[in-house]
Parts: C-alpha cells; structure tokens; sequence
C-alpha cells in the first residue's frame, strides 16, 4: 500500500512588532542575560509589547528600569509620560519629583505624550504650581539677618539688607519654573545676589547667614514633591 506524503508546515503568526522588540522581549522570557536597554525608546517598544501580551514578569523588570537614574536625569517628564501611559502609578510618582528641576513647559515633546490623559498631565502642572507657590511663601528673612554696611547706621539699622531683595527677587522667578532648592542655594546664584546688591559686604552677610539659609534649603525640600 502506498501511503500519501504527509508534509508539516509551520504555521505563520503574523505579528505586528519588530525582530528587535520580539527579540528583546523573549529574552527577557528565556533564562538569558536580560537584554541591554539603551534608550527610552526601546524601552517603550518592548514595554509595549509586553503589555500586550501579558507578560507580567517582563513588565516588573521593565519597570525598575524605567525609573533607572540614568533616565530619570536625562529625561524625567518622558519617564513620567511613559509611566502615566501604562498606568503605572508608583514609577509615575517617582519621576514627577525629577520633573521639578526642569521646565516642563519647555521640555521636548515626545510621542508618549499622545497617549496619557489630561488628568495626569494636569496633577504634573499642578504638583510644579503648587510647591513654586509654597516655597515663594518660605522667602522670609529675620530680623537676625544683618549686614554691616547695609545696616551700619541708626537710622538703617532695621532695614533688610540689600542682598535679600536681590536674593528674594531671583528665586521667585527661578522657583517658578523649577520649585526645587538644587539652583538658588548654589554659590554662582548667592554670588549673584551678592554682586546684584551693589554693596561690598553683603557677601560677607550672606556667609553669615548660612544657618538660616541652611534651614530655608531644608524647608522647601520638606515641601511636597509628588503627584
């Protein structure tokens, strides 16, 4: 008896992503080396991907790297769009306290923007308004501060000294774009205050000061700082 040829085919799935996501993703499967993720952009590719197929434990993985320091520095209101598009809320949170020490309003667009709500680009902007605005209320110098020339009369002697103004003028305008302490307390932006005074020793004044600067900086780093 003759039999009739039996052929296997392997059956085609077609698959919408790339070699390079399925690639990635399958390693981070298979008891292999986790894959090296270079960018935001691989990372949402296969993020994606892994959602949609429900990988759980390539999703956990996906998600501490997300909110490695490498790419909350370079790039914190990515990170927080990308977290907020997966609904991922504890990451979300983490990367709107990065989002503070740049002008979000000014960042560059990125296409995972597209895809996260109004509310959570909203509790972004509001989370910025909200710690600019109470740490403006924090810019109150006591009646300690002094400075030599600046208060070395009678009749100037309960004046605060011109510094301050300088000091209080530039971190209103720097905390509303950035409410976070990292640039008002460095010394080029003391250095500036001093030098804007026009008086030659309230540099020495703000060196004097540095208690009650110390206490302000930790003041608003106690602010809350996030969504």
């Amino acid at each position: 008896m003759i039999y009739p040829a039996v052929t296997h085919k392997v059956p085609i799935i077609p698959m919408s992503e790339t070699k390079y996501i399925l690639g990635a993703l399958l390693e981070f499967v298979y008891p292999l080396e986790d894959p090296h993720i270079q960018s935001l952009n691989e990372l949402v590719s296969v993020l994606g991907a892994a959602t949609k197929y429900d990988f759980a434990g390539v999703i956990t993985t996906l998600r501490k790297l997300l909110v490695a320091s490498h790419f909350l520095e370079s790039d914190p209101t990515r990170v927080y769009a990308i977290a907020s598009r997966f609904e991922l809320e504890e990451e979300a949170r983490i990367a709107s306290k990065y989002t503070l020490s740049v002008q979000v309003l000014d960042a560059p667009l990125s296409e995972d923007l597209k895809y996260i709500t109004a509310y959570s680009y909203r509790q972004l902007l509001d989370l910025h308004r909200r710690r600019a605005d109470a740490a403006v209320a924090l810019l109150k110098v006591p009646s300690d501060v002094k400075c030599m020339q600046c208060n070395g009369s009678t009749f100037s002697v309960y004046t605060i000294p011109k510094w301050w103004y300088q000091f209080e003028r530039m971190a209103k305008e720097e905390l509303s774009v950035r409410p976070t302490s990292d640039v008002i307390f460095g010394i080029g932006f003391l250095a500036k205050a001093a030098m804007a005074s026009e008086c030659q020793r309230c540099a020495g004044s703000i060196l004097d000061s540095w208690k009650f600067l110390q206490g302000l900086k930790k003041a608003i780093d106690n602010l809350p700082s996030t969504i």
